[in-house]
């Protein structure tokens, strides 16, 4: 997705237009970090709050709407605001309106995130349509303790990020890294366009099966990836070659 950075409306506007080319058996879309304002690189806390929303604000009332009308789930992040706390807030909604929330752990010390939000402690975890599925916020997937996949809780893992193309080899090793390493498939997607600090994203995105292979099997003009993914294989995989069951114990 092309992010116009600070600008609601026109990301807004961007997504309902990607809706008219969504094929119609779509189960999840899935939506970069911050994909309604843009991740705000060095800003300070006070000029990022008129960005923030609560649950119950308009972006999230658009995603349910949409998600609604076109029968799927969409996940993504978006500025939230708790208690006069800003968080970078993942989210997970599905068609029925059911929603999840989780907070970003990581918050990237380099872009001064930690000076604006609030981190998060628990990782998301949501059963849909006979999938578990967790989420990762961006640099999150950096660190494979908080990705670990401890005895298959989890069959998918989503990552949503803007991460910029000066580091992109770094994302495009680390995806696939947390696939393998997990057992499970990895779907991560990545904003285009230029932030507020002059920063490029150039929309690296895919899907890697639980072997780290890239399966996405469709990259079409409108930015859209798509994936299918096999139930039967993941399982068959896991039973075949059942590293996980020989994985560290800890907790975090």
């Amino acid at each position: 997705m092309q992010i116009i950075w600070g600008d609601k409306e026109a990301n807004f506007e961007t997504l309902r237009k990607l809706m008219g080319h969504i094929h119609p058996e779509t189960d999840l879309l899935v939506l970069p970090e911050t994909f309604s304002t843009g991740f705000p690189v060095g800003l300070d806390k006070e000029a990022v709050r008129p960005m923030a929303e609560r649950n119950t604000g308009v972006t999230i009332d658009i995603i349910k709407q949409i998600a609604s009308d076109y029968k799927l789930a969409i996940a993504g992040s978006f500025i939230a605001d708790s208690g006069g706390s800003l968080y970078n807030r993942a989210f997970f909604i599905e068609p029925s309106g059911d929603e999840y929330f989780e907070d970003k752990n990581h918050l990237f010390t380099m872009a001064g995130e930690d000076k604006v939000f609030s981190r998060g402690y628990h990782r998301m975890g949501v059963r849909y349509r006979g999938w578990n599925l967790a989420m990762a916020v961006c640099y999150d997937v950096r660190f494979p303790v908080w990705c670990r996949n401890v005895n298959n809780e989890y069959d998918a893992l989503i990552v949503v990020a803007n991460w910029p193309e000066v580091r992109v080899n770094a994302w495009n090793t680390l995806l696939p890294a947390r696939a393998i390493e997990n057992e499970a498939y990895v779907c991560a997607v990545d904003c285009r366009g230029i932030d507020n600090a002059g920063y490029t994203y150039d929309g690296s995105s895919a899907v890697y099966d639980f072997k780290g292979k890239d399966v996405s099997v469709r990259f079409d003009e409108n930015g859209l990836v798509y994936a299918t993914l096999s139930r039967e294989r993941l399982d068959a995989f896991r039973a075949k070659f059942p590293a996980w069951r020989d994985a560290d114990n800890f907790k975090l």
